[in-house]
């Protein structure tokens, strides 16, 4: 039977919502605070969620201690007191919205592990709004 693991990890980012090929007005209609030109920050919280057999050897579907490793060296380390629009390659032409952010981080984790495993991304942006990928 399947069983499901969680890490939860957190991180703190600037971001700014705009779309280049919009007017400012449409860009600040759209996105309101999180628009600002001077950026935002979120203090983001993470759970991915690892589904699948547990191994009768260890007792684990996944080390947990491996996938906090693995989330902090190329997750937390890469966003974390970060601006996500002006230091991270991946936002330079993406927009970081939460989904974006989101994805990002599952296809990174994906090429990571172990493609058996069935893996989810849930990532707050505030206490409210939080999004999940692939849904």
């Amino acid at each position: 039977m399947k069983t499901a693991i969680y890490r939860k990890e957190h991180f703190n980012a600037a971001h700014r919502l705009f779309n280049p090929s919009w007017s400012d007005e449409k860009n600040s209609a759209t996105f309101g605070k999180c628009n600002n030109p001077s950026f935002h920050g979120h203090n983001y919280e993470l759970i991915v969620k690892l589904v699948g057999e547990v191994d009768p050897e260890t007792g684990y579907v996944f080390d947990t201690k491996v996938l906090s490793d693995i989330i902090k060296k190329h997750i937390l380390a890469r966003y974390d007191h970060k601006n996500l629009n002006l230091d991270c390659e991946e936002f330079k032409t993406t927009n970081p919205t939460a989904e974006n952010i989101a994805k990002q981080i599952y296809n990174t984790l994906r090429s990571l592990i172990d493609s058996t495993l069935d893996l989810k991304v849930i990532l707050y942006e505030t206490e409210r709004n939080f999004v999940e990928y692939p849904a």
